[in-house]
């Protein structure tokens, strides 16, 4: 409904009222004479925002925009900077259908709306390539697509909705990502996102359009991008994207995933808060205007770990636990001339001490990955993270645009392992240095992207991406009091990247669209230099089945560690043969098709292929591949003569939270294998070749003597293969064949042929919200693996067991209750 449209509905219904204000032209219902009893009962909230165009990102003028099934009507229409608000939105579920002439007609579903807090939503709209005839446009739910309109194939967005309902995430916005098809995690306590069986080390984090650091507490030594608690908080957080595979240009330096999480901003008009307390973590959120009749805003997030904070206040004693704190802020500076400004930030310190360890030894300490089962050991730990920068965007004409930004990211981690012989092999034994290491990195990051939209058909992206990284490794590893200790790196170096890409965005159909563009990877250490087509395609093939192909060539460089790597040569002198190391490479290739049954119900089928090359695998024909490392990985002889290949078909079955239920069924089936010099394909370590996800929810409203509540109930099912592993020796009846002795306990020529037990998970969660006139307050409770299945991950030799062997297992059953407060 244009604005004329809007006028003229007005004119022609008597119960229909028009206003207009500064910021928006609002269309209601004459109310109607409830008694005060019942308006009493009602409880409302205002939704505002702004509507712009999807490719050029300026406002939309005349944009209607309603409450779907409302009745009376509610809506409102745009003013002349895309803005809308609609006031007096009965709090709970609604949907937003926005229309305008010339453009695709979007329903914005399931948008939460709570008495304490005002809905602020940034909102797109596409522009058809063809003039529409006078017919009938039924909208499609927005529900999943990508933000980045440059993207087509294997993307989709997150909210932060999603991450509070289902189960399992323990609010935790990383950990959601692996109720997706095709998406892993290791089972084992971690957060590692494990994309199509590639190494969590490859996924590439991002915040406000910027890669950054690994953004998880209890980072390892080989800062491969696990931990075992997001800093990220929900609570700060606006839609973001995932790729899994082919990703557009502007994407680099990254082979399995890309997760582009993006901070909302705050309200510009009011002050707002919410308070949380949860077993997980105690936080505060606030946010509000910079100042009255300024249109900037600050958003500011700190959450301290609440066992921590008790043991602090002495009302709890406590041993070996964990501790961890962290915060982010984002603050909105826009000007009428200069464009916008926004600042933001994301910090955390973690750490832990445990006492008494023993058994495998690959767990607390990497270079080795052996066990000394005859030593205990005491591990202290230490970790930090911090990212903060700039962002600038502005309009250079109506049709293009400049975004610029500057980051500064830091992060690094201090371990200390004191062993000591159990028992004691002699009187005077006493604990020495078994483990130490101090692993710090600093990176300054410079980017720009210009936008320019020459028409409804062609728009085109082209920018940079420089970065300039300082490490500063030390690690050393004494095996016993006999040894004398070996250096596994010692480091102070620097190396620097520059990323160029260009983009095309091609419409040649109302039902075709083509992206085409190059990436070129500059590596200034090695003078490694890569060109890397892309291209994508989506086909409507009816208007609810869509094809979507594409290709993408990815390179990008190895973790520090292994370039400095110290490594005895024959005479046992120390070097570093790994300086030259050059780019590992993939080809990624997707095929889907996907079927709309109705507007909140579709299913999609995918193909995938993933060709691995030039990876870096030890220079003596061993199984060992960085690929394939996690927290065990080794310092070795590397040459880049390795290859993978990754492959699998995925099949989702998605109903968007509508009419208060959900459910989301997905199954994956897959290979990942690789090569080293032994010329002998193996699994991944991360082959567990199927996993299947079933979620549901329902939520039921208009609880409470004043129609004021609402409970809201989720489960989830997981099945998947386990991870493939190293076993320990056995003879050929299949004994137990250790050396201790000689420190032989595996078998590297049976490296990761099979896992010990396919994996299975079901959590529960639950959600109790009631709404007052000035707060709402929510009580969560997520039970992790109700069944406490506890199915075997891997196993090491420990002689104080029956048989002599031990198994790291799945977590098992864990509670995490949280109390929030909206005011």
């Amino acid at each position: 409904m244009s604005y004329e449209n809007a006028l003229a509905n007005v004119l022609k219904d008597p119960n229909l009222i028009y206003q207009e204000r500064n910021d928006a032209i609002i269309i209601s219902s004459k109310p109607k004479q409830d008694s005060e009893e019942t308006k009493q009962k009602i409880l409302t909230q205002t939704i505002r925002g702004q509507v712009i165009d999807e490719e050029s990102k300026l406002p939309l003028i005349g944009v209607t925009v309603m409450i779907e099934d409302s009745s009376p009507p509610i809506g409102a229409t745009t003013n002349i900077d895309g803005n809308f608000r609609i006031e007096k939105v009965p709090v709970g579920r609604v949907n937003l259908q926005l229309s305008y002439i010339g453009y695709e007609q979007k329903i914005i579903p399931n948008i939460v709306v709570n008495s304490a807090k005002v809905v602020v939503l940034n909102l797109t709209l596409h522009e058809y390539t063809t003039k529409m005839d006078e017919v009938t446009v039924v909208a499609q739910m927005d529900k999943g697509s990508p933000i980045n309109d440059m993207a087509l194939v294997d993307a989709r967005s997150i909210s932060p909705e999603e991450s509070n309902r289902y189960a399992g995430p323990f609010n935790d916005p990383t950990r959601i990502l692996s109720n997706y098809a095709g998406i892993a995690t290791t089972q084992d306590g971690s957060n590692d996102i494990i994309v199509r069986g590639n190494s969590p080390k490859y996924v590439q984090w991002r915040l406000e359009g910027v890669q950054i650091t690994n953004p998880n507490h209890f980072a390892n030594q080989s800062g491969i991008g696990t931990g075992g608690i997001s800093a990220l908080n929900n609570n700060m957080l606006a839609t973001s994207d995932f790729y899994t595979s082919a990703f557009p240009a502007e994407y680099g330096d990254v082979l399995s995933g890309v997760y582009d999480i993006k901070l909302r901003s705050g309200n510009n008009e009011r002050f707002e808060g919410v308070f949380g307390v949860g077993i997980m973590g105690t936080d505060i959120t606030l946010e509000g205007p910079l100042k009255k009749g300024y249109a900037g805003s600050y958003l500011i997030n700190y959450r301290y770990s609440t066992i921590t904070l008790l043991s602090t206040l002495g009302l709890l004693d406590r041993s070996g636990a964990t501790n961890f704190q962290d915060g982010a802020f984002k603050i909105m500076l826009p000007s009428d001339k200069l464009g916008t400004f926004s600042i933001f930030g994301l910090g955390g310190f973690s750490g832990f001490d445990l006492e008494n360890i023993s058994g495998i030894d690959a767990v607390l300490s990497p270079g080795f990955s052996g066990q000394l089962s005859s030593l205990s050991k005491d591990h202290s730990t230490r970790s930090y993270l911090f990212n903060t920068g700039i962002n600038h965007s502005i309009y250079l004409s109506k049709k293009s645009y400049l975004n610029t930004s500057v980051i500064y990211s830091t992060d690094g981690i201090n371990d200390n392992v004191q062993a000591r012989y159990n028992p004691p092999a002699q009187a005077e034994d006493s604990p020495y240095q078994y483990f130490e290491g101090d692993v710090n990195k600093s990176t300054y990051r410079g980017a720009m992207t210009f936008n320019y939209k020459f028409n409804n058909r062609h728009k085109l992206q082209a920018g940079f991406k420089y970065a300039y990284f300082s490490y500063d490794y030390f690690q050393q590893l004494q095996k016993d009091t006999l040894s004398t200790p070996r250096l596994l790196a010692d480091f102070d170096e620097q190396m620097s990247t520059l990323r160029n890409f260009i983009s095309w965005k091609f419409q040649a159909f109302s039902n075709v669209t083509f992206i085409t563009g190059i990436h070129q990877m500059n590596d200034f250490y090695n003078q490694n230099r890569t060109l890397e087509p892309r291209f994508a395609m989506d086909w409507r093939l009816t208007p609810n089945i869509d094809l979507t192909l594409g290709y993408g060539k990815h390179s990008t460089m190895e973790s520090a560690h292994n370039y400095f790597a110290k490594v005895p040569n024959d005479n046992g002198t120390l070097t570093e043969p790994n300086r030259n190391l050059g780019l590992l490479k993939a080809d990624h290739y997707t095929l889907a098709i996907e079927k709309r049954f109705r507007p909140d119900l579709k299913a999609k089928l995918g193909i995938y292929y993933q060709w691995l090359y030039d990876l870096p695998v030890a220079k003596d024909s061993s199984y060992y591949a960085t690929i394939n490392e996690r927290i065990d990985y080794e310092y070795v002889h590397l040459v880049n003569e390795g290859e993978g290949k990754n492959y699998g078909v995925e099949l989702t079955i998605e109903k968007f939270f509508n009419n208060s239920y959900y459910f989301l069924v997905n199954m994956s089936l897959f290979q990942s294998k690789y090569k080293t010099l032994e010329n002998k394909w193996r699994n991944t370590q991360y082959n567990s070749e199927y996993i299947a996800n079933i979620l549901a929810g329902k939520e039921f409203l208009n609880l409470g003597r004043k129609d004021n509540q609402a409970l809201t109930i989720n489960l989830k099912v997981f099945v998947g293969g386990g991870r493939k592993i190293i076993p320990l020796r056995r003879d050929d009846q299949g004994q137990l064949n250790v050396d201790p002795a000689n420190d032989q306990y595996w078998d590297y020529d049976k490296a990761y042929e099979s896992s010990l037990d396919d994996l299975h998970q079901i959590d529960f969660s639950m959600s109790y919200k009631w709404n007052r006139p000035k707060t709402t307050h929510e009580f969560y409770l997520n039970i992790y693996d109700i069944t406490e299945a506890k199915g075997r991950i891997s196993e090491y030799y420990d002689d104080s067991e029956p048989g002599n062997i031990s198994y790291i297992t799945q977590v098992g059953l864990f509670p995490n209750l949280m109390y929030k407060v909206y005011f």
